[in-house]
């Protein structure tokens, strides 16, 4: 009985097996996309849900909402006195440390200043177990025999780096994303501000209005506003709000609305129209980062233009004149 033939390959790989498996993946992929855009999630939604129900646990003067909560704050942090009391015992925790650390979870979204004590313990576990993980794989099992000591040492050094700095990184990271989120939002977030003012909201109700108007496309900032507007209504003082969202949120422009904010609360100016100006200040400024882009675009372009671009321009030009040139030098005299 004969055979079957075998199909075309390419590289040893069958080129009808693989083109059925690219075509299933991206078969599957079209229903995955379809899928994500037909079942499109607000963001906003359980975020606004979680800050409503706390609002009126405030105005109801409730700060515990049931006993199973509330066994579970009690338990959190009695875990996080043991990481303090273990870490001050040790004379690695100072106040300071934990008031800088607090701010960085704060830009970068989260708000359980507890949280600051698990970030020092683990700028201390992690060095230690990456450094024992990296001993291991480099010394110990010889996983890269063809490293030298210098770069077997550098190796090392890499994941003790890694386990200290990477909660700083993480972090970091975070709180840039978050707070260029903010940023690209906030002109946006100043108008429609200036509209519900001259509409005759109240502050606590036009932050609440924006807040719902900008969560879908702006979440982070419409969760910002969202928890400034429940602030406004039940601090004592609203300067105190005002304050808050300047601490969680690392932008400066942010800072100058919250300045706005509070001397127009003191002194009684109007609202709509310094908010206007910011507005525009904020939308002069945005285009003045993109216009600083693009005046960096040719200098940036200038290295891949001569090492990628450039090259390949001489070989198509020049390579077929080279290799007349070349044919000519080499055929013999009188042929």
């Amino acid at each position: 009985m004969i055979g079957q033939a075998p199909g075309p390959t390419l590289l040893g790989v069958d080129v009808v097996l693989a083109g059925t498996l690219l075509a299933g993946v991206a078969a599957f992929m079209v229903v995955l996309a379809i899928y994500a855009a037909v079942t499109v999630k607000d963001p906003m939604a359980k975020r606004v849900k979680a800050l409503n129900s706390r609002r009126d646990e405030l105005k109801a003067g409730i700060t515990h909402s049931t006993a199973k909560k509330r066994a579970s704050l009690v338990r959190k942090t009695e875990q996080t006195e043991k990481m303090k009391d273990a870490l001050s015992g040790m004379k690695v925790l100072q106040q300071s440390q934990i008031e800088i650390i607090q701010q960085k979870l704060a830009h970068a979204g989260y708000r359980n200043k507890e949280m600051a004590v698990v970030v020092i313990l683990a700028r201390l576990i992690l060095p230690i177990v990456l450094g024992g993980i990296g001993f291991t794989v480099i010394y110990v099992i010889d996983y890269f025999p063809d490293w030298g000591d210098m770069k077997r040492l550098g190796g090392f050094a890499a994941t003790l780096f890694a386990g200290y700095k990477g909660p700083e990184f993480f972090l970091k990271n975070k709180a840039g994303k978050r707070t260029d989120a903010i940023r690209k939002g906030l002109p946006d977030a100043l108008d429609l501000l200036v509209i519900c003012a001259e509409a005759g909201l109240t502050v606590d109700a036009a932050f609440n209005r924006v807040a719902k108007e900008l969560g879908r496309a702006y979440p982070e900032l419409g969760d910002e506003f969202a928890l400034t507007a429940i602030e406004l209504s039940f601090l004592t003082e609203r300067k105190m709000a005002f304050d808050n969202l300047a601490y969680r949120v690392d932008l400066e422009a942010v800072q100058g609305v919250v300045t706005t904010m509070v001397q127009t609360e003191r002194y009684g100016t109007p609202l709509a129209s310094a908010l206007r100006v910011l507005s525009a200040e904020f939308r002069n400024e945005r285009m003045m980062r993109a216009e600083e882009k693009a005046a960096r675009l040719p200098a940036i372009m200038t290295i891949p233009l001569i090492m990628f671009i450039l090259p390949v321009l001489f070989i198509v030009i020049l390579g077929p004149a080279a290799c007349s040139i070349s044919d000519a030098f080499a055929s013999k005299p009188g042929q």
